[in-house]
């Protein structure tokens, strides 16, 4: 009964003129950000953290989430009728959504990929409602070291879970941690790695970190490329689907519904990771495999399905445990410690109406988005022929207008250049710098857990393996570090025996 309790009371927040209002500005941005490829929901984010310190902390949370799961609901467009993902999550949909474009199917597999995306959305906003309760009743018996280890599981999780060289992921962690530690000490005790510059004695602001590397490095790159795209065709065809396309992808949906809140409750799932993993599934189960990469629409809903439910189940550690589980999550804590939000498993009685609210938005969202996707279809395709040339000027100027106002300090403008620079050459080196934003993020809770756990233990390094959780947590780090080392060995291995049975120089083979 209390559960109906306070879901009504999050209904009367989120159904405010206020809070409606901004769910619904939320849910364009996301759409469009969605549809135009390379303006991802990180980078936006970015730019319009510094802008919502003047909006109310509920109607700021309940902009930027929609802005992050509207982005995953869209990003199928361009990857349906243009072969090109307007979010990573949506790569997998343009296995089998681009061919249906090709073969006239284009409208049904938006209408699956919106019904799909619903459905996912408003499973895993129950799921949110129902799990997080729980889980802060069980997040409470936490003490210092356990959230050592989920610091570690979650930098780890990150560095296994990043696109491309793992070892380059650990170094954008490490320089993560390392951005951390600038600034005051979090024992007071006096300032450290500022450089003898003034402005960095409270550390580096994590908005103009993030407004530098995910914005203005963002508008950067996305300048180099082309920005005329040509679409499969003008028609998109009947948006309703065949009975038979409707029954083919029903078990998909529910699939890649329950595969997507599994996987986006874990920190480094994400929506990405759940999209693949449930094209996968539905691939290998699939009762007619040779349809796969001809259009199979299971191979859209699954995935479609997948990163809707991962992109709100991500919610559930971040307001249980405070621990943001990919870099969007990371934004959002910074949007909710702005305004004085703590995400913690108290927040849930102490301030029932923000984490209530938010839910209940996640339902109204997920209604506005079937409503602005669907009808809308043929405004969308036209923002594909808008030069991104004519847009950053007026992102460039928001970035910095944003960043000055928050503490009217012209050096904080040319931080974000610094870090813009930082960021574009990282990207021309293909580091992912997601896992750099979590590093940033969780070094100080890591570093005064740490001190915490070691002070209270008088150095007794025992205490992080003295309770169940603690063991528990441990197991599962120690999982995910043999994942990365038997791999590893095994492949080290299999190179030095390639090399061995090569003939030396002059083509004198060695063995008798």
């Amino acid at each position: 009964m209390d559960v109906f309790h306070f879901l009504a009371l999050g209904f009367s927040e989120a159904l405010s003129p206020s809070n409606l209002l901004f769910c619904f500005v939320g849910a364009i941005l996301g759409t469009i950000i969605g549809i135009l490829p390379g303006m991802g929901p990180t980078a936006t984010m970015a730019i319009l953290l510094p802008l919502t310190t003047s909006l109310p902390p509920l109607a700021s949370i309940v902009m930027l989430s929609a802005i992050y799961y509207g982005s995953q609901y869209s990003g199928s467009t361009t990857a349906i009728l243009i072969n090109l993902p307007g979010e990573p999550s949506s790569a997998a949909t343009t296995i089998e959504g681009y061919q249906m474009a090709r073969r006239g199917r284009a409208g049904a597999a938006l209408a699956i990929s919106a019904l799909g995306s619903f459905f996912a959305g408003t499973t895993s906003a129950l799921a949110l409602a129902v799990a997080a309760p729980a889980l802060s009743v069980v997040a409470l018996s936490f003490g210092p070291p356990e959230y050592v280890w989920l610091c570690i599981l979650g930098l780890l999780a990150a560095m296994v879970l990043a696109r491309g060289s793992l070892l380059k992921a650990a170094g954008m962690v490490c320089v993560g941690l390392l951005l951390a530690m600038v600034g005051a000490n979090v024992d007071g005790s006096g300032a450290r790695l500022t450089l003898g510059i003034p402005s960095l004695a409270n550390g580096i602001d994590f908005v103009v970190v993030t407004v530098g590397l995910f914005g203005v490095a963002e508008i950067a790159s996305n300048l180099e490329r082309k920005s005329k795209v040509d679409v499969v065709q003008n028609s998109v065809g009947p948006l309703w689907p065949t009975r038979q396309e409707f029954n083919d992808s029903l078990g998909a949906v529910v699939r890649g519904t329950l595969l997507g809140t599994l996987l986006g409750v874990l920190p480094g799932g994400g929506a990405t990771f759940g999209a693949f993993s449930s094209y996968s599934v539905e691939k290998k189960i699939s009762k007619t495999p040779e349809k796969f990469g001809q259009g199979a629409i299971a191979g859209v809903a699954g995935p479609e399905s997948a990163n809707n439910a991962a992109s709100q189940s991500a919610f559930i550690p971040l307001l249980t445990l405070g621990i943001p589980s990919n870099s969007v999550m990371a934004m959002i804590l910074a949007a909710m410690t702005m305004h004085g939000v703590s995400p913690e498993p108290s927040i849930i009685e102490a301030q029932p109406e923000i984490f209530w609210g938010l839910v209940a938005s996640m339902w109204v969202g997920n209604v506005l988005l079937l409503v602005i996707n669907l009808p809308l279809v043929g405004l969308w395709v036209r923002l594909f022929k808008m030069p991104y040339r004519l847009l950053y000027p007026a992102i460039l100027l928001f970035c910095c207008i944003g960043v000055y106002s928050l503490n009217n300090r012209g050096s904080d403008v040319v931080m974000v250049m610094v870090f813009a620079a930082i960021g574009y050459v990282l990207k021309k080196a293909r580091c992912e710098t997601g896992p750099l934003l979590l590093g940033l993020v969780l070094g100080p809770l890591f570093e005064r857990s740490l001190r915490q756990a070691l002070q209270s233990s008088s150095g007794d390094p025992m205490v992080f393996v003295g309770r169940p959780i603690s063991i528990v947590l441990l197991t599962i780090t120690a999982g995910i570090l043999l994942a990365i080392a038997i791999p590893a060995a095994f492949n080290s291995r299999k190179r030095s025996r390639h090399h061995s049975a090569e003939p030396r120089a002059g083509g004198v083979d060695p063995t008798p």
